[in-house]
């Protein structure tokens, strides 16, 4: 059954589905995320920088890496089958997540989309009362997603993660109203 939802004014369904990456798939992560970021990120960060965390993050080896330290990585699959997104979450206690990476191709954005998979992923698989995740200060329109969301700022971090490079993001906050 599609979800359905009103996204200003304007009726929206959606049928998508959230499958869990294995080995085999790491490939597609990794070329839904070099899409991703030499389209969106080219306005934040140099191409040089973007190549280097495309390296550091996405190649098979690090997606192994990282699914080996618990991160559970899902694509986002929509009614046709096309693979439009995905999203890595991780845990130590099932109740504090650490939300690494969430993302959906540009042209399938700004429909409720991104809203959706939040709430099936943290509503339908997980039950948290914390979640974090970083952002990238001047990536305005994902900080705005996140405060739709309900996050909040909760601390600035500047990392250093290799050939001279940062990562200058908020760390952001959403706690359960429960």
């Amino acid at each position: 059954m599609p979800q359905k939802y009103i996204f200003n004014r304007i009726f929206v369904s959606y049928m998508f589905m959230l499958k869990p990456v294995t080995e085999k798939d790491f490939l597609i992560v990794e070329n839904l995320a070099r899409i991703i970021w030499d389209k969106h990120y080219i306005t934040i960060i140099s191409q040089q920088q973007i190549d280097f965390m495309l390296g550091k993050m996405y190649s098979f080896e690090a997606l192994k890496k990282q699914t080996e330290e618990g991160h559970k990585l899902y694509l986002i699959i929509n009614n046709t089958g096309e693979e439009i997104g995905f999203v890595s979450i991780s845990s130590d206690n099932d109740k504090d997540f650490w939300l690494h990476k969430f993302y959906i191709l540009q042209q399938k954005q700004h429909a409720g989309l991104g809203t959706l998979v939040f709430n099936k992923v943290f509503s339908e698989f997980y039950n948290p009362s914390t979640i974090r995740l970083n952002v990238n200060r001047q990536n305005f329109r994902s900080v705005n997603f996140y405060f739709k969301l309900g996050f909040k700022i909760e601390r600035v971090n500047d990392l250093e993660v290799g050939n001279g490079y940062f990562m200058n993001d908020f760390v952001m906050l959403w706690q359960s109203k429960k």
